[in-house]
This record gives C-alpha cells, sequence and structure tokens, in this order.
C-alpha cells in the first residue's frame, strides 16, 4: 500500500530534499506541502504548497499517513500538535527545541500517535553516535579530554548543531568519573582546561552540508572520530526510511532512529 505523506518546511533545505525523495519512491506518494515561503507554488505534479495556517484543514481533507517536519523549533510544537489531533504519524527532524517545548510535543504525542524524533536521520550519523559510545565507554578509566567540532552552512540558525548536543550527551553519559560540564566555544583568559570539561565548538561557513568531529586528546595521542555529510541525500533517504518504519507501529509513543535501526537490523 502506498505510504501517503505530508511535509512541512517544504521549501527548506532539509524539506525540499525529503519532497524530492518521496516523490521518487514508488511506494510513497506526497499529498501535501507546507511552507509560509511560496504558497501556491508546485512542488510536485499538482502538489502545491498550503499556508501552515491552512494545516488543520488540509490535512483533514488529504488524509497523509505520515507527517514529516523539518521546519524551526517554535512551527515544529504547533505542527506536531496538529498532526497528533489528526492521528496522522510523525517523523520529525527539527532541531534547537528548549526542554519545555520536547515536553510539550511529548504530552500531544502520547496516548494519540506513533513518532519518530531525531536530531539526524543519517545512519552514517546513528552509527557515528554508536561508534563515540564506545569510544568513551573504554576511555573513562583515562585521562582523556574530549572536545567536538561541528561545522554546517552559513544559514543554519541553531548552534551548536542537535547532533553535537547529542553527542556530548551520549559522551557525559559514558564518561562516569566526575560531573560533566559542556562549555560552548573558549574566549580570553580561560584558565586550565579541567577534566570535567566537553567543548563543543560550532562553526557557520559556506555551503557546508555538515561535519562532525569527537576529539579525545590523551597525552602523546588523540583519537578522532568524523562523519561528514556530502550531501542532504543522505539525511533524506534516513527519513525516508523513518516514514516506513512509523507507518507500521501501531503503539503511540515517541520511539528513536536507535530502536528503528536496531529492528531493522534483526530482520
Amino acid at each position: 500500500m502506498v505510504i501517503k505523506v505530508a511535509v512541512a518546511g517544504a521549501k527548506g533545505r532539509m524539506g525540499s530534499q525529503v519532497v524530492k525523495s518521496v516523490s521518487e519512491n514508488d511506494n510513497m506518494e506526497l499529498v501535501a506541502g507546507f511552507d509560509p515561503s511560496g504558497v501556491g507554488e508546485e512542488i510536485e505534479r499538482g502538489i502545491r504548497i498550503s499556508n501552515p495556517d491552512a494545516m488543520e484543514s488540509v490535512l483533514r481533507e488529504v488524509k497523509p499517513d505520515v507527517f514529516v517536519d523539518f521546519t524551526n523549533a517554535t512551527a515544529a510544537v504547533e505542527n506536531v500538535k496538529v498532526a497528533s489531533r489528526n492521528k496522522v504519524k510523525l517523523v520529525v527532524g527539527t532541531t534547537g527545541f528548549s526542554e519545555e517545548q520536547l515536553k510539550e510535543m511529548e504530552n500531544a504525542i502520547k496516548d494519540h500517535v506513533p513518532a519518530i524524533i531525531s536530531p539526524n536521520f543519517s545512519i552514517g550519523v546513528n552509527i557515528f553516535w554508536k561508534l563515540i559510545a564506545e569510544a568513551a565507554g573504554h576511555l573513562q578509566a583515562y585521562q582523556y579530554h574530549v572536545e567536538i567540532i561541528e561545522m554546517h552552512h552559513s544559514h543554519k540558525k541553531d548552534a551548536p548543531s542537535g547532533t553535537a548536543v547529542k553527542a556530548a550527551e551520549i559522551i557525559a553519559s559514558r564518561l562516569t568519573k566526575g560531573e560533566k560540564k559542556f562549555v560552548y566555544g573558549r574566549q580570553g583568559i580561560t584558565g586550565e582546561r579541567t577534566d570535567e570539561e566537553i567543548g563543543i565548538h560550532a562553526v557557520r561557513a559556506g555551503d557546508i552540508v555538515g561535519d562532525h568531529t569527537v576529539l579525545y586528546a590523551g597525552k602523546g595521542e588523540r583519537l578522532e572520530i568524523i562523519h561528514r555529510a556530502h550531501s542532504r541525500e543522505a539525511f533524506a533517504q534516513g527519513a525516508i526510511k523513518a516514514i516506513e518504519w512509523i507507518n507500521g507501529k501501531e503503539k503511540s509513543g515517541i520511539y528513536s532512529m536507535d530502536e528503528m535501526m536496531r529492528e531493522l537490523e534483526m530482520g
């Protein structure tokens, strides 16, 4: 059965790539696209961009199976509420949420629809997270300093990236010696670096799609684990997998990419 998909942020960098990937997939049909920019513009075979203000009525009319959101944190919270009210399953790749916004989404989703939320849908990035967790687990007994460097295009609005924040959280959970402190960039006379610090640094330049490096530095050596995205297709293809997977779920609640990948790997 063909999966009917609606995309919010259809004119954005990621949203437009998801629109393209959905349209090229024989098992999916794009039934709606939302964006405050380009309202009325045709994006695929008679599908025109709708104003987000009309989202409720459009969803009721086209009845999508899955709603995909690549917008901004404020818009995404409201979009999730609308989709959940209309019993549309969710794939959310938007980043930059506050704790309060995440709670709002959780309350809207639970007991209503299945949803998969991730700061990064790239399969490679999700493996990257596993690798840095493994490395941190091995290195916790030794005195290694951790620094995270992320690079993105000049138009990215949130910093550090959701991927970098999750990387820091993963590493902090594995390094059990003392409370870990996130330090965002450094300037001026900072004093001697402490063992408790995890440095997080954001670069915004040109058209960089997305680079993430985790650096473990010890005495006389360093270990670097790097993920580089060559194009947004890597993220879109992961989102396509997430659309297929969440469409098969019936139990309401928030799922992770890790849960999806483990289930798919088990066959």
